[in-house]
């Protein structure tokens, strides 16, 4: 009988063992991803004529590529998305740019809540602090977790990939996540695209109001969102 349980054990530790090995595969890969096509894929889309030329040469191609982009860009939490939304705003114009941004992101989110929920808070650990996680948890238990996740994503400048990665650690239900990490940024996706398309038929000072009224309107989401999590927490 005993021989039998230190069978089971020994079962049990080699498959923490593998695991754990699997994990840290899945670590270096996504630092490998992220360093060798993450950082030229933001390179080339912050040149925008260069990107939009490569874009209109590729036809449909391009713009199947370009939502890859933007999942890439949701799962690996390090790639900033703003790069990427004026450029597809430049490339594409402000309404397909935003429609590709959109259907990135909702793949990008589902495959991210996916993930989580198969790796926990170890993943979350691999792009976010403990202490960032740690300023979320009362997301867990507020009765308008719903609403609260809505308005975070909604707001221009609250930490958007933060709570994409969060919530898969919590008991939402997946479609209403994939609403909200989609459809409720809409605001923030179209003011980077709608600013993109400015500046791709040479509209400058456009342009240059929309990313004023966005900047503006980020630092008081950013206000905004730091109040709602500081009052959560008394």
């Amino acid at each position: 009988m005993s021989n039998i349980r230190k069978a089971e054990a020994l079962s049990e530790k080699q498959k923490k063992i593998i695991a754990g090995i699997a994990f840290g595969l899945f670590l270096v890969f996504c630092g490998a991803v992220g360093w060798f096509i993450g950082r030229p894929m933001i390179a080339f889309v912050s040149e925008p004529e260069a990107f939009r030329v490569w874009v209109k040469s590729h036809g449909i191609l391009g713009e199947i590529a370009f939502i890859g982009m933007t999942v890439f860009q949701v799962v690996i939490a390090l790639v900033p998305g703003e790069p990427l939304e004026i450029g597809a705003g430049y490339a594409f114009g402000a309404f397909k740019g935003t429609i590709l941004c959109m259907i990135g992101t909702f793949f990008g989110s589902l495959i991210v809540f996916a993930l989580v929920k198969r790796f926990g808070i170890r993943l979350v650990e691999v792009f976010f602090s403990k202490e960032k996680i740690g300023s979320l948890r009362i997301l867990k238990k507020s009765k308008k977790r719903d609403v609260l996740m809505f308005l975070v994503f909604f707001l221009p400048g609250t930490p958007k990939d933060l709570i994409t990665y969060f919530a898969g650690l919590t008991d939402i239900k997946t479609l209403n996540f994939v609403l909200f990490a989609t459809f409720a940024r809409f605001p923030s996706v179209v003011t980077s695209t709608v600013g993109g398309s400015a500046l791709g038929v040479e509209q400058y000072k456009t342009a240059i109001i929309v990313f004023a009224v966005t900047l503006i309107v980020s630092l008081i989401g950013w206000v905004i969102y730091n109040f709602i999590i500081k009052e959560k927490k008394k």
